[in-house]
């Protein structure tokens, strides 16, 4: 079984690992497409397209629609219509994922310190974790836009070793994408892949994450693992 015995804070991602909001999402995209008198997508395509952050989706949205390179005065053009059309759509049609709210209070009440580490817009993510009432089990909340540079780049989960003052093996990343796997890569800390979220269609085990899981209750076995471990070394 994989074990961190180190391990005293995780990192989740949100969107394809907490809440499934790609419904509203596709929402916001439709409404943008049709704003722009361009034609519509598909819940299904948004779901491929996700991942990196709001820029990156409407960039994807309008290639599509546009049959062509985007170009940059377009994508600026329909940022602010998206951002209007998202925030109308932030919580109707989203949910949280099996489990989620049960493990992160496990998690709370065995005392890990928790964060979120998203690419989507800092200003989205904490009405989200309000709305799903979650936010109280996060003590720190990275967007997109909180740094400099967002995933896969590992600056918001070095932000948070230092934040912290934890060593890489003492902290945990919880993903459903690739560029959860490759931050924690980068950061040289440990990562679990998800596979029931966003990745592009690829397999999540491609990315080789320390362990894969199919359910979110399945972390809790693995973090007890370790727990167990710590325990028996320190008898």
């Amino acid at each position: 079984m994989t074990c961190w015995k180190n391990l005293k804070a995780i990192a989740f991602d949100l969107d394809g690992t907490l809440i499934d909001s790609v419904p509203d999402l596709a929402a916001a995209t439709q409404a943008t497409l049709s704003e722009l008198d361009l034609p519509a997508c598909t819940e299904d395509q948004v779901r491929g397209w996700v991942g990196n952050g709001a820029q990156m989706l409407m960039s994807r949205a309008l290639t599509h629609a546009l049959e062509r390179e985007v170009l940059l005065d377009e994508l600026e053009n329909s940022m602010p219509k998206f951002m209007h059309h998202y925030q109308d759509n932030l919580q109707q049609h989203s949910q949280l994922y099996p489990y989620v709210k049960e493990i992160l209070a496990q998690l709370t009440a065995l005392g890990f310190p928790l964060a979120i580490v998203t690419n989507k817009p800092h200003r989205f993510t904490l009405p989200l974790l309000e709305a799903f009432d979650i936010s109280q089990h996060f003590s720190h909340v990275l967007g997109g836009d909180s740094l400099e540079r967002m995933k896969p780049d590992p600056m918001p989960l070095t932000h948070l070793l230092s934040h912290w003052q934890l060593e890489p093996d003492e902290l945990l990343m919880v993903g459903d994408s690739k560029n959860d796997i490759l931050a924690a890569k980068a950061a040289g800390i440990a990562s679990i892949g998800l596979t029931y979220g966003y990745n592009y269609g690829e397999d999540i085990g491609l990315s080789d994450p320390d362990a894969v899981c199919e359910q979110f209750s399945e972390i809790m076995a693995l973090v007890n693992g370790s727990l167990k471990v710590t325990e028996q070394e320190n008898l």
